[in-house]
């Protein structure tokens, strides 16, 4: 039988949706292990232009995919996603590969065991071949990092992928197979998806049993597809007696994604009171993916942002105050290796009281009651991911300023305090053709529904540009 190639085929193999992957693998089209073949010899011309990739392990991955390809062969796959290459973000812990957090101040200790999503994934039967970049502590939305080199957007090598799930936004970008894992506490996932043009998935708190859990903090897919993002959440969402804030065990069925948006009650969120004013071609790709539901039969309103200047603000010095406690607790001279960016914006921890602390956090819970209030009339939200359609590859953020870290994070911070799930989708694009994302929100709990509104978004917005191709040598 011939193998499809990136030459011939139609759809290079790296290019393919798991889903069509598992369905090639079914008819016998082609192996696990053509697929892998494939997606290697795609890395190898990107990679030196994006560098998304950390403990990078092909040696490994090819093992696993002529023993994947094998079961296939024998009609026994060992799992739902027997034979797909993931890659998961190395914050994530894979047994056996050090964390570094992106910071090149932190100790390389190899980890112990899987931390629960890795688990997930590794029983399912993926081939997880890399982990993928992240910046200091995950707490930019950037590909700067002191550990890593930087990581660079494909769709624009000038601009930045987003972060702080950096590298799988670059990753899944450029075709480095379908599924992708990132984390979310402030805008992780989402921010990377928008910025490369990727389905997003921020989950509900607990929906995916993660290790360590923490306030805001979740798990989600990145792939290019709602589908891919939906398989990967049956998958995910597997319970883990691991996480003490996990949800208990449930029946939702991932597959049912078919929504009708016929009399659901949306509201567009453009306007905040705070945050990095909104670029305009961003406001008309979100205004655009609303009327696009109007047309569908559902009813828009406008409506007010929630946070406020005081809620962000108590946020950052929540943060700050958490990076200082991680910080104060190295050497000096390991401490000198952080990224500047974050020591600067950290140390201001260092000097605000208990009481300014304690506020901070308590901003969680007024945004919490804020969100709940919003969606007693709603079913869904849409509005912007990131206010701005993109920034320069070598900045940490947007405005660039530890003083004013989180201007950008305006529309997607609120929904990891609040626990809703929200989704960033490609809504369309700017004069240059670079993607701007849209973002979907939903009650606490509907992680379907938000995929529901997704993919029958897919089928509203019209046609998609071509997926970035490596530059020519």
């Amino acid at each position: 039988m011939h193998k499809p190639t990136s030459e011939d085929a139609v759809t290079p193999l790296y290019d393919l949706s798991a889903v069509d992957l598992l369905a090639g693998y079914r008819s016998k089209q082609f192996s696990p292990s053509d697929v892998l073949e494939d997606v290697l010899a795609h890395v190898a011309e990107w990679e030196p232009h994006i560098k998304a990739l950390y403990a990078f392990d092909p040696e490994g991955a090819i093992a696993a995919a002529k023993a994947s390809t094998e079961r296939w062969q024998n009609g026994a796959p060992s799992g739902s996603l027997d034979g797909i290459p993931v890659t998961i973000k190395e914050n994530i812990a894979t047994k056996g590969v050090p964390i570094p957090l992106g910071a090149a101040s932190n100790k390389l200790v190899p980890a112990a065991v899987d931390a629960p999503p890795a688990a997930r994934l590794r029983e399912a039967g993926t081939i997880i071949f890399s982990k993928t970049t992240m910046p200091d502590y995950g707490m930019l939305s950037s590909g700067l990092s002191s550990f890593h080199p930087l990581t660079r957007n494909p769709w624009d090598l000038a601009k930045n992928p987003g972060g702080s799930s950096s590298g799988a936004g670059a990753a899944a970008a450029a075709g480095y197979g379908p599924l992708h894992l990132g984390t979310d506490i402030g805008g992780s996932v989402r921010l990377p998806a928008c910025w490369c043009g990727l389905v997003g998935l921020k989950p509900s708190l607990g929906r995916v049993p993660i290790d360590p859990p923490y306030v805001g903090r979740v798990a989600g897919p990145i792939t290019r597809t709602v589908d891919d993002a939906a398989l990967m959440m049956a998958v995910l969402s597997k319970p883990d007696r691991r996480d003490g804030m996990s949800l208990p065990a449930h029946d939702i069925n991932w597959k049912a994604l078919e929504k009708s948006p016929r009399k659901l009650r949306l509201g567009l969120m453009l306007n905040l009171a705070v945050g990095q004013k909104l670029e305009k071609e961003v406001r008309e790709v979100a205004v655009k993916a609303a009327k696009a539901f109007e047309s569908a039969g559902a009813v828009v309103t406008e409506v007010e942002g929630i946070l406020t200047r005081e809620m962000l603000e108590g946020l950052d010095n929540f943060w700050r105050a958490r990076m200082w406690d991680d910080l104060s607790k190295l050497a000096p001279e390991e401490r000198a290796r952080t990224l500047p960016y974050i020591s600067q914006w950290a140390e201001r921890g260092a000097k605000l009281s208990g009481v300014e602390v304690v506020r901070g956090f308590n901003a969680t819970m007024a945004i919490r009651s804020a969100a709940a209030k919003l969606f007693t009339d709603l079913d869904y939200v849409i509005s912007p991911v990131s206010p701005v359609v993109n920034f320069a590859a070598e900045l940490a953020a947007p405005i660039n300023d530890p003083e004013k870290p989180f201007e950008h994070i305006c529309y997607t911070v609120p929904w990891n305090m609040s626990e809703n799930p929200a989704l960033s989708i490609n809504g369309g694009y700017d004069k240059k053709g670079f993607p701007i994302g849209v973002q979907i929100i939903g009650r606490r709990f509907d992680d379907i529904g938000v995929l529901g509104m997704a993919k029958a978004f897919e089928a509203l917005r019209g046609p998609q540009k071509p997926w970035p191709k490596p530059p020519k040598k």
